[in-house]
């Protein structure tokens, strides 16, 4: 039997498709990312430091679980529309969504020094943005999948905005480097998560004008530029590692030395 034949029957006990090959580059690319993370974290002393590397390396770790398990047909399941129209639906993709989106804020915000309360409602709203982007995939009245993908897509403008305004303004009082990091991974964000609402309303969920197959690389595409790229992005800025970025010392305290 030829390989691809036998490919195809592998993907479709599992409850995949074509869309596979994208899910197992999801699953290795998210796993990749989390080695070099703990890797490059391994010897990591300063307290502070430790917390962005744990935080981004859980990001990488459950993004990868969730591919996994879509890859191997666990995450995705069926919705039958009213008109009869039935829907392959990977929820684990939410479940993942849920839990990284706010790490990824988490981190950020604490690279500002934003305040906690700041930092709760941030990852508030984003709770919120994801479970009522779940109810739109979920529903079988297609009036009620857009009326909630709206309520998802104000949501999300809602934490973008809080993100540039607030958390932005305590930035701005952090040092150069800081500053230089945040206004990166703000933007990495900024542009993926705009993007992630038109790919749903575009793609199988929505108007169906992308097939599940494109609809699952652009979704990797994303995860990976907005996790992996985000980390990456981080953990490399002196404003978490230090070294190069450690304040000169001053004449007084040169010639002291």
């Amino acid at each position: 039997m030829p390989t691809d034949t036998v490919w195809a029957l592998q993907m479709s006990s599992l409850g995949v498709e074509g869309e596979g090959i994208w899910l197992a580059l999801g699953t290795v690319g998210m796993l990749l990312g989390m080695v070099y993370f703990m890797a490059k974290g391994w010897d990591v002393q300063d307290p502070e430091a430790e917390e962005f590397y744990v935080i981004t390396i859980l990001i990488a770790g459950i993004a990868a679980s969730s591919y996994l398990s879509m890859f191997f047909g666990f995450g995705l399941t069926e919705v039958e529309l009213v008109n009869g129209q039935v829907l392959d639906i990977y929820w684990a993709r939410y479940a993942d969504w849920l839990f990284t989106t706010p790490l990824l804020l988490l981190d950020i915000g604490l690279l500002a020094g934003a305040k906690n309360r700041d930092i709760a409602t941030l990852i508030g709203i984003d709770a919120f943005m994801i479970v009522t982007g779940l109810f739109a995939t979920l529903m079988t009245v297609p009036v009620a999948r857009y009326a909630f993908w709206t309520i998802s897509t104000i949501a999300m403008l809602f934490v973008l905005y809080f993100l540039v305004v607030v958390v932005g303004e305590a930035a701005a009082e952090a040092d150069e480097d800081t500053q230089s990091t945040f206004k990166v991974l703000r933007n990495v964000i900024l542009v993926a998560w705009a993007v992630y609402p038109v790919a749903w309303l575009v793609g199988t969920e929505g108007l169906g004008l992308l097939s599940l197959y494109g609809e699952t690389l652009i979704f990797m595409i994303l995860d990976l530029f907005a996790k992996i790229g985000f980390g990456f992005i981080l953990l490399r800025s002196r404003a978490v590692v230090g070294g190069d970025s450690a304040p000169t010392p001053s004449a007084e305290e040169a010639t002291a030395d």
